[in-house]
């Protein structure tokens, strides 16, 4: 039977910006829709412990990541939408596979390597184990739910490619259980920062550097205007930064306006940057305005959201128990019905 199991996973890091969206939430949401796929989600909570945080907005942060999903298409009948830590078994099976995961695996990973490195710049930094670890939660994240699908970026595709060892590894030590989760390939754009063009879109860079994607329409149309178009390079008939605006213009679905502009551009004629900000702030501002419309929509109902939080949490951790009776069986843990 062919499995058809999606499954990706979002951090709590507070406001989103148009770079997560169009990078992930578009494509989750694109993804349930067309009916092919069993699409589990899931807000990553644990994952955002590796560094200091503060409890309460942590907890603040789940909550208002997973109405900001809702907000963004995801539905509840037709996708698992959860969040992780109210799932215990994601912990317990990251433990068993830390425990066919190899040292040598974890210090390949670049990412490690990448954070580490900005910590270790700051006074009093504090590298977590966690932080070298996460890849193994990770793993458990996406084969709890024996999940075959995975769309994400080419910055996890190591990540991925470490899921894929350990399920092969636990396949071979316990006998044959877990698939080998692929990327599933999806064409989505990477945005770049406002601000710093030759960077990713990130809120480390600033308020400057996004657009929060529930501003309103005054702060959307600012951020845009104050956006880095003309490097002063005559050499360059499109710089980088009127790339990313382009980028942005055919994300919003204006791919003909784009196009038009970029002929514009291409051909040398006065560069008039003007027009395209506001074409693209037009853009941003109808998209925002209507997520920002169904999001007050969601949040006016406090009950209704943390009913569908355990209802997502109680659908998830059925396919989780399930996996875990299994694990336990299959590597000879005790479980409690065997008292």
């Amino acid at each position: 039977m062919e499995n058809n199991i999606v499954f990706s996973g979002i951090q709590p890091t507070g406001e989103m910006h148009i770079g997560n969206y169009f990078g992930a939430v578009a494509n989750y949401v694109r993804l349930q829709n067309v009916g092919q796929y069993q699409t589990i989600y899931c807000v990553v909570d644990l994952h955002a412990m590796t560094t200091p945080y503060d409890p309460s907005a942590l907890r603040r942060n789940s909550e208002q990541m997973f109405i900001d999903l809702l907000a963004c298409g995801l539905d509840t009948d037709r996708s698992i939408v959860f969040v992780q830590s109210m799932v215990p078994e994601h912990t317990e099976l990251a433990w068993i596979f830390s425990c066919v995961c190899s040292y040598g695996d974890l210090t390949r990973q670049t990412q490690f390597k990448e954070k580490s490195e900005q910590l270790e710049g700051k006074q009093d930094a504090f590298i977590s184990a966690g932080l070298f670890t996460y890849p193994v939660l990770q793993a458990a994240d996406i084969l709890l739910y024996r999940a075959a699908n995975v769309p994400v970026g080419q910055d996890q595709k190591q990540h991925l490619e470490l899921s894929r060892t350990i399920a092969n590894r636990f396949n071979n030590q316990f006998g044959e259980y877990f698939p080998e989760p692929q990327m599933l390939a999806t064409e989505t754009p990477k945005l770049l920062a406002l601000n710093d063009p030759t960077k990713k879109m990130s809120k480390s860079l600033g308020p400057k550097s996004y657009v929060g994607l529930f501003d309103d329409e005054q702060t959307v149309r600012s951020k845009v205007r104050a956006a880095v178009t003309d490097t002063g390079d005559p050499d360059t008939p499109i710089s980088d930064g009127v790339r990313n605006l382009l980028s942005i213009l055919r994300a919003c679905g204006h791919h003909d306006q784009a196009e038009a502009f970029e002929r514009e551009y291409a051909q040398g004629n006065p560069r008039r940057y003007a027009p395209l900000k506001d074409a693209v702030a037009d853009a941003l501002v109808a998209l925002t305005h209507a997520l920002r419309m169904r999001r007050a929509e969601i949040a006016a109902d406090p009950q209704r959201v943390r009913r569908l939080i355990r209802e997502g949490a109680e659908k998830a951790r059925a396919i989780a128990q399930q996996t875990m009776r299994d694990v336990r069986r299959l590597t000879g843990v005790m479980a409690g019905s065997d008292l």
